[in-house]
């Protein structure tokens, strides 16, 4: 591949990947079965990115294992329903055309997990995107490193990475106790509660891996994705534990092995509420936009939030927009959700994220979420104030227009 046998665009692509390789110490390259391109936004990526995905393009390049995309900067059916300037749309499409003519598989989310390509346990896989690599790490146990955007690429067209990092058995052992202490049913479905804690970890651990203590076995995937995302976030959170749960951690015997925990941490109720009033950065309780699905809102979320509508239909004073992929919206058309929610007065993206969005045209100033990686990055990206709650606090304020603590 180095030497060019195989084509101008494996041979840079394997170049890069040997210099990564070199940073960090990794004696050889290991085969790969999966890949998933995060750096295929253009709001993100710029023209550099552009640049690079037209390049690799332009030299034949094609995926050589299944690869699937991150989200582009708009929704691909109905940008313009979501006031998109005609020009970076038309950048967006120069960027989704690049990969695809690559062989890569227009699935369009930060979420691949929620769709068809869901790596096995062990699986050495190439996935960038931060909450994918901490849930397909932690949940799934595939194995990845915490990769960034254009090696993702490199590694799909030549099938190959680095043998460093979360790829090696010994790099996946915990290393911080967290001890989950007076929580209740909670801790079952309440995503904003995993937001929280996500949160949190990320802030004091880095990139440290926790071992999670007092989940309940039946939480739910929504509650780890939650937390993969926060985590991710706040920190550089890529893999986390939890005692019975995640598949590398059913006891605390088998994910410390001979070792102690570096130190312990409790987390209770209290601290939780701290980090919630640490992320409303709004001190009034109206809002004027609800923003759901980062990452992308899966099946049982969409269900979540009819059974709190209850009939109901949202403010003409609100805008409620939902972001998912494409297989769940066609799930939701059939059964006949996505009309009910239509009905409500919701907005559905697919393919892609609000953070990528230039807002101006709207003239939001409150933004209402129970993301906590929504949260992290809006004010900044956005230029919006936050209002954080779970998803009833959500829906009701998308109702009423205000959201108050609970």
């Amino acid at each position: 591949m180095l030497s060019g046998k195989k084509g101008e665009a494996v041979a840079l692509a394997m170049r890069i990947l040997v210099k990564l390789g070199e940073l960090y110490g990794a004696k050889e390259m290991q085969p790969i079965s999966k890949a998933h391109i995060d750096g295929c936004c253009y709001q993100t990526a710029g023209d550099a990115g552009l640049d690079f995905a037209e390049k690799l393009a332009s030299l034949g390049a094609k995926v050589v294992v299944p690869t699937t995309t991150n989200v582009t900067g708009r929704d691909i059916k109905r940008w313009r329903e979501f006031k998109m300037p005609e020009w970076l749309a038309e950048k967006c499409q120069r960027m989704e055309e690049a990969y695809t003519s690559m062989g890569a598989i227009p699935t369009w989310t930060c979420a691949p997990y929620l769709s068809a390509f869901i790596p096995r346990f062990g699986e050495q896989i190439v996935w960038a995107e931060s909450n994918a690599i901490v849930y397909v790490n932690s949940v799934i146990g595939a194995r990845t490193h915490r990769y960034g955007d254009f090696v993702d690429a490199c590694a799909a067209i030549t099938g190959r990475a680095p043998r460093f990092g979360l790829h090696l058995s010994e790099n996946r052992q915990g290393e911080v106790l967290v001890q989950m202490e007076d929580f209740g049913e909670e801790l079952i479905d309440d995503t904003s509660i995993y937001g929280l804690l996500g949160y949190k970890l990320g802030i004091i651990l880095g990139s440290k891996i926790p071992v999670i203590e007092g989940i309940p076995e039946q939480v739910t995937q929504d509650c780890l994705k939650a937390l993969s995302a926060a985590g991710a976030a706040s920190g550089s959170m890529a893999l986390f534990h939890i005692i019975g749960v995640t598949p590398e951690a059913l006891s605390l015997e088998q994910i410390f092995k001979k070792n102690i925990p570096e130190y312990k941490i409790v987390i209770k109720p209290s601290d939780l509420m701290k980090v919630r009033d640490e992320l409303d950065s709004s001190d009034e309780e109206e809002v004027d936009l609800i923003a759901l699905g980062c990452p992308h809102f899966s099946y049982s979320e969409f269900y979540s939030v009819l059974k709190v509508l209850n009939g109901r239909r949202i403010s003409k004073k609100i805008e409620f927009f939902i972001f998912t992929n494409r297989d769940i919206y066609r799930a939701l058309y059939h059964t006949g959700l996505l009309s009910d929610l239509i009905h409500a007065g919701i907005r559905i993206a697919t393919d892609t994220c609000i953070l990528h969005w230039p807002l101006s045209a709207w003239g939001f100033k409150v933004m209402a979420t129970n993301s906590g990686k929504f949260t992290k990055y809006a004010p900044g990206l956005l230029g919006l104030k936050i209002k954080f709650g779970n998803i009833k606090q959500c829906v009701e304020g998308a109702i009423t227009g205000r959201i108050r603590k609970i």
